[in-house]
């Protein structure tokens, strides 16, 4: 079996450290780069649920997208959630690592994911990075249907491609309006409405648009906003990184078992009908 620091080591030649934000934390949480890795499982999120999973599946490695200390900290004493999950992640010697906005950059990378769950073909990035002389990094993506199709037919496709929540999906803009040419965003992606709108797009599938910014791209130019949940855009990408990794894996004779987790942690857990009307 692989070691962890062998594992990690051909998981970054996927998705680098060095294409991640400066303000992110990418990389190992925690875990011995000497212990030995059989199984790894994927998820968006390192909360306990995830946590409990990767005991109960025997797990040695888990990757997760989201960082568990994004701001950093001073303790992970077990007397908050977040060290509980360091204190259980080690008890049960299973080490973390997290591919973050590294994994959004990366080609094919979040929006890749995405892009494919809703039906799209891919034709570039929607903000190219510009280290990559091929073009094809960058946030977002900007891809194609296989022919139009009406903003609400469109809005059922995204939410049929994606894992269900209880938000479900919202759109803003004409219900009949025609639908060919889509920019998406896996997770937060309102700070990237201006390119969605200079890329002449019809629609932009991201999360957690607000208020302010989605009324204020709505009026500035006719481009559909399709907004699902965060954890559900993301989620496609735990696939991909997980074939990316057996696929690495199998050419170097590893016997290494992935997963992807389905336990939904979108924090949303329900919905209610509002039939009040002003």
């Amino acid at each position: 079996m692989p070691k962890l620091s062998d594992v990690i080591a051909v998981f970054e030649e996927v998705y680098p450290p060095r294409w991640a934000e400066s303000w992110d934390a990418v990389g190992l949480v925690c875990g011995d780069p000497e212990a030995e890795v059989r199984r790894v499982l994927f998820a968006v999120d390192p909360v306990r649920a995830v946590v409990d999973e990767a005991v109960e599946w025997g797990a040695d490695l888990l990757v997760t997208h989201h960082p568990l200390y994004l701001r950093g900290t001073t303790t992970v004493a077990a007397t908050g959630f977040k060290g509980r999950v360091v204190h259980n992640l080690i008890k049960h010697d299973i080490a973390l690592h997290v591919a973050h906005t590294n994994a959004d950059h990366a080609d094919p990378g979040v929006s890749d994911a995405l892009a494919e769950a809703v039906g799209l073909k891919v034709t570039g990035p929607l903000v190219a990075d510009p280290t990559d002389p091929a073009g094809r990094r960058g946030s977002g993506r900007i891809g194609e249907l296989p022919e139009p199709m009406t903003l609400a037919a469109f809005a059922a496709r995204v939410a049929a491609g994606l894992p269900a929540t209880a938000a479900g999906v919202r759109a803003a803009g004409d219900p009949e309006r025609p639908v060919r040419r889509v920019a998406v965003c896996g997770g937060s992606g309102d700070s990237f409405l201006a390119e969605a709108r200079a890329a002449g797009v019809d629609a932009y599938v991201t999360a957690d648009l607000r208020h302010h910014p989605a009324s204020e791209a709505t009026e500035a130019a006719p481009v559909a906003l399709v907004d699902a949940a965060h954890w559900a855009t993301e989620w496609p990408w735990l696939t991909l990184a997980a074939r990316e990794l057996t696929g690495r894996a199998d050419s170097r004779g590893w016997q290494l078992e992935t997963r992807v987790s389905t336990r939904v942690t979108d924090p949303w857990t329900a919905h209610a009908p509002m039939p009040y009307a002003p």
